[in-house]
C-alpha cells in the first residue's frame, strides 16, 4: 500500500514580509521544509516551489513567499499553481523535443544540421551536426553581426542571423556553451522535420499528454499565474571573475553574447510578449511540479516512450572541458542536458559554481538558479523555480541546499 502523503504548513517571515510555506510531504521528507524554509529566512528567498519524485512517486512537494504578480501591484502569495520563467532549464524540454523525433526515426542525431535546414551550411557550418548543437560543441555559441533589441522574440530573424553566421571554432574540437544560439537551432530543426513551431511540438508531443503546467510560448490564457521575475543584482566589490573580465574585451565571446541577444533578458522577461516568444533555451514557463514530472517520465517506461538505450545515453558526457570557452569554468554536456559539474574549489572559491547531481544523472540548470534533472541511479527526480535569480551560471547555495538534502532522504527512505 502506497502510504498517503501528509498536509504541511508553516507561516514564515521573509524580505518581503510574512506568508505562508505549504505542501505536501511523504513520512521522512521533513527535513526537506526545513532546508525550504531556510531558503527564505536565511538566504534571501522570495517565492519559489521544489518538488521531488522517488521511484516514480511524489515525495515532496512545497511552495511559498511572496511574489509580484502580471495582474497585481501588490506582492502575492505563491500557491500551488504559479508559474514562473525557468531560463536555461528550458533548454532540456528543446531537446526532449528533438529526442523524440530522432526516435520516430523522423531525423538522425548525428546528421549535419544543414541535412534538415539547407541554408545553415553557410560559411563553414556544413559539419555541424544536430548532436554537437544539443551538446554544445557545434562552435557557434553567438553572433557577431548586430542584432536588433527584440531579437529573440522574433524567431525567423535570429534564424536568419544565425545561418548567416560563421562558427567562431571548429566543430566537435572544443565545448562552448551556447546560451541562447542552440536553442533557435534546435527550434528551427524541429519545425523543418514537423511543420510544427517547438512550442507547439512541445505542447502536443509532451505537456499535455504528461498533464504539465509547462510551455515554451505562454498561452494568454495563463497570464494570471505568473510571477514575475527578480533580477539578480551583484553585490559592490565582489571579486572579479574570469566571465566577468573577458565580458569587458570588446568581440570576446563573452561580449558578443552578453551585449548583443537584445534586450529580452533585461525587460522582456517580464512581459506578455516575452513570455509568448517561444525561445527554446530560455523562454519556458513552468513551475516545480512540473519540471519534476518532465523529468521522470525521463525513466524507462515512462510515459513518452523513449528507449532505454536512448535514455541511458542523456547521462553519458558527449563534450566535456576543463575550460568551456563560452564560460571560462570546466562543464560536462550530454546531448541536450548538463551532466554533474562539481566545480567546488575551482577558481579559488570553495563553494564554486556546481551542479551536484548524480554521475548518471542528467537536468539542466536556468540563470539565476532554477533547475530540473533525473537520476538513474538514485530513481530521483526534482525540480525547483523561484522568482529571485541568484549569482553564477549554475546552482546557487538555495538549490544547491535543496538537491543535498533530497538525495540524502531518498537515499535512506524506504518507499
Amino acid at each position: 500500500m502506497v502510504e498517503s502523503l501528509k498536509t504541511w504548513s508553516q507561516e514564515v517571515t521573509g524580505p518581503d514580509g510574512s506568508f505562508r510555506i505549504q505542501g505536501r510531504l511523504a513520512s521522512g521528507f521533513e527535513r526537506l521544509a526545513e532546508c525550504f524554509v531556510a531558503n527564505f529566512t536565511t538566504h534571501g528567498e522570495r517565492a519559489a516551489s521544489v518538488s521531488v519524485m522517488h521511484k516514480g512517486r511524489e515525495v515532496a512537494h512545497l511552495w511559498g513567499g511572496l511574489a509580484r504578480r502580471v495582474d497585481q501591484e501588490e506582492a502575492a502569495q505563491w500557491t500551488e499553481d504559479t508559474v514562473c520563467v525557468v531560463f536555461s532549464t528550458t533548454k532540456a524540454a528543446t531537446a526532449v523535443c528533438v529526442h523524440l523525433l530522432a526516435a520516430r526515426g523522423r531525423l538522425d542525431l548525428d546528421a549535419p544540421v544543414a541535412v534538415y535546414w539547407p541554408e545553415f551550411a553557410a560559411h563553414g557550418k556544413d559539419a555541424i551536426t544536430v548532436r554537437m548543437v544539443l551538446d554544445h560543441s557545434g562552435g557557434l555559441p553567438a553572433v557577431r553581426a548586430p542584432l536588433k533589441p527584440d531579437c529573440l522574440t522574433d524567431h525567423a530573424y535570429m534564424t536568419a542571423a544565425i545561418a548567416d553566421s560563421a562558427p567562431f571554432l571548429p566543430p566537435a574540437t572544443r565545448t562552448a556553451y551556447h546560451p541562447v544560439t542552440g536553442g533557435f537551432i534546435l527550434a528551427e530543426i524541429v519545425r523543418r522535420v514537423d511543420g510544427r513551431s517547438l512550442g507547439a511540438f512541445f505542447d502536443a508531443e509532451i505537456a499535455r499528454p504528461l498533464d504539465l503546467d509547462f510551455w515554451i510560448g505562454l498561452p494568454e490564457e495563463q497570464e494570471n499565474r505568473v510571477a514575475l521575475i527578480e533580477h539578480f543584482v551583484p553585490q559592490k566589490g565582489s571579486a572579479p571573475t574570469a566571465f566577468g573580465t573577458a565580458l569587458r574585451e570588446q568581440g570576446s565571446l563573452q561580449n558578443l553574447f552578453f551585449f548583443n541577444h537584445g534586450d529580452w533578458m533585461a525587460r522582456g522577461v517580464n512581459t506578455r510578449a516575452g513570455r509568448m516568444a517561444q525561445i527554446g533555451a530560455a523562454s519556458g514557463v513552468t513551475n516545480a511540479a512540473s519540471l519534476a514530472r518532465f523529468f521522470d517520465a525521463l525513466r524507462p517506461g515512462g510515459a513518452l516512450g523513449l528507449t532505454a538505450d536512448a535514455l541511458s545515453g542523456f547521462g553519458q558526457a558527449s563534450s566535456a572541458t576543463h575550460l568551456d570557452a563560452m564560460l571560462l569554468q570546466p562543464t560536462r554536456f550530454g546531448p541536450g542536458f548538463m551532466l554533474r559539474m562539481d566545480n567546488r574549489g575551482y577558481g579559488g572559491t570553495p563553494v564554486g559554481d556546481s551542479f551536484l547531481i548524480g554521475e548518471t544523472a542528467f537536468g539542466h540548470v536556468g540563470a539565476g538558479g532554477s533547475f530540473g534533472f533525473h537520476d538513474p541511479a538514485a530513481d530521483l527526480s526534482m525540480g525547483y523555480a523561484m522568482t529571485q535569480m541568484g549569482g553564477g551560471f549554475l546552482v546557487n547555495p538555495r538549490g544547491a541546499a535543496l538537491i543535498q538534502c533530497a538525495y540524502d532522504l531518498t537515499s535512506s527512505a524506504s518507499l
